[in-house]
């Protein structure tokens, strides 16, 4: 009985160690540890440029990694090069976390840097992903057509846009991102004006620019519709950046929130952070920059009170609105 013990609890580590692929030892470490924001109690939605993926043979290992140990519940990936290695890096996060993860990637840049999502299966339920202003006559607008994912945590529902804009400096690059920015206004507007949107993405420009030269205007000028989370640390210098490289240092990810979720972003428990991964690595941001990627994660964490009953509540009293004010129209042409 003891030998049978024996065998199966060895059968098991070894099969522990054939399952979690081990880094070469010459790689660059990282304390993984000081990498963790999510919870279990908290939604965590993340947006990550992970640089021409994979950068390097073990790029998915560090990013799976990376992921697992922030622990994000969705996350909008851009600049995604490689389907197969994509497919790996969710095969690798099945194997090394406890959750169960899915992911999408789109397949319309012709310059293979398309926009991707992976998610938790045990927490959230996908209805939808698709792009939109994916027309050729979009692509001014759009160097990649942002990606729509429409989805549940729980039963609280969910519309996250994720978007790569026009990067450069000339004016036609900032004309495209402007143009970006008021496109994805009119759809939001249109067809999720009561939704629970995010949009989020590798956005290549300042939110504190001044009105004129603001590629956000659109989103800025309309205070009681829309906040970008990560305001707070664009205004702050000291603050760590999502482009920490000091020739062209910016904050340049960002994540935007529509007004239906300003109560969860006021939440104690939600916060929205840069993670760092390059401080907790073996080399910096050279060592980041070689075996990952350029940009750092940006994280939104909100903490979601009764998941599924705060929308429908919001949504029947602005109809008993509306039908009251239809009421008080007609009752006033009668009169």
């Amino acid at each position: 009985m003891k030998k049978t013990i024996l065998l199966l609890i060895l059968t098991a580590m070894v099969s522990m160690l054939l399952s979690f692929p081990a880094m070469p030892k010459d790689l660059p470490a990282v304390k993984w540890d000081n990498l963790s924001f999510g919870t279990d109690q908290t939604l965590e939605i993340m947006t990550w440029n992970i640089q021409n993926f994979p950068k390097h043979e073990y790029t998915a290992e560090y990013a799976a990694r990376a992921i697992l140990s922030v622990d994000p519940d969705i996350i909008g990936l851009q600049e995604i090069k490689s389907n197969k290695d994509f497919f790996k890096l969710v095969s690798l996060l099945n194997e090394l976390g406890e959750a169960n993860w899915a992911g999408y990637r789109a397949s319309s840049d012709e310059w293979l840097a398309d926009l991707a999502y992976i998610y938790k299966t045990d927490v959230i339920t996908v209805s939808s992903i698709h792009e939109i202003y994916n027309s050729e006559e979009e692509e001014h607008s759009f160097p990649r057509f942002p990606l729509v994912m429409e989805c549940s945590y729980g039963q609280f529902p969910i519309v996250v846009i994720n978007n790569h804009y026009k990067a450069r400096t000339k004016e036609e690059d900032v004309a495209r991102r402007k143009s970006a920015s008021e496109k994805l206004d009119k759809y939001i507007s249109k067809y999720h004006k009561d939704d629970n949107v995010v949009l989020l993405g590798d956005l290549n420009d300042s939110i504190t620019d001044a009105a004129l030269d603001n590629v956000f205007w659109p989103f800025l000028q309309k205070p009681e519709a829309y906040r970008f989370a990560d305001m707070a640390i664009a205004k702050n210098e000291k603050a760590d950046w999502s482009y920490p490289y000091e020739k062209y240092r910016g904050h340049i990810d960002h994540i935007l929130i529509s007004n239906e979720l300003f109560d969860e972003m006021e939440s104690k428990s939600s916060d929205v952070k840069v993670i760092t991964i390059d401080k907790f690595m073996d080399g910096g941001e050279d060592n980041r920059y070689k075996y990952i990627t350029d940009h750092r994660p940006v994280v939104l964490k909100m903490k979601i009170m009764n998941p599924g009953a705060k929308r429908i509540d919001d949504r029947l009293k602005k109809q008993w609105q509306e039908k009251a004010e239809k009421k008080a129209e007609m009752k006033k042409k009668k009169n």
